[in-house]
């Protein structure tokens, strides 16, 4: 269905957007009232209610983790236009700022859209490898890797 197709290529841009940190981009098809959550008790865990907050999120996201690198594996879509969910699986690796190249995780994402537009995101993955990933960042002194979590 063509419809899939631009869903799928749109998905596909956004987290290009997130891999080369434009988070105007990266944040403009969320209508302004989004529904963001994270799995997790870190600093990137947590829920946020609004288009604004993301932003902040995604921003501390490129601090945190200024090298990551998620590549998108596979694309469902699934619905209408009026509705439609789509899910994105994905590997994410990064290299530390203390060198350990060994920063893996795997997670899917799940988008809900209206008419083009994100309505919600909930992001699922390894929340511990996450926590171990933020608490190396840590401790070479990039204290915001275990700040508490965004809200808003």
């Amino acid at each position: 269905m063509l419809y899939s197709y631009f869903v799928e290529k749109s998905i596909r841009e956004s987290f290009d957007h997130v891999n080369k940190h434009r988070w105007d981009e990266a944040v403009k098809a969320l209508v302004p009232h989004v529904h963001h959550r994270v799995s997790g008790t870190h600093a990137l865990g947590g829920e946020r209610h609004d288009k604004e907050a993301v932003r902040r999120w995604f921003e501390r996201l490129g601090r945190v983790l200024p090298n990551l690198h998620l590549t998108v594996n596979h694309i469902w879509v699934k619905g209408w236009p009026w509705h439609t969910t789509v899910f994105a699986q994905w590997d994410g690796t990064a290299t530390l700022l203390n060198g350990d190249a060994s920063y893996v995780n795997r997670g899917l994402h799940v988008f809900t859209l209206r008419w083009g537009r994100v309505y919600a995101l909930e992001e699922f993955y390894d929340s511990q490898a996450a926590a171990r990933g933020l608490a190396a960042q840590a401790a070479t002194g990039l204290e915001e890797a275990v700040g508490e979590p965004i809200v808003g």
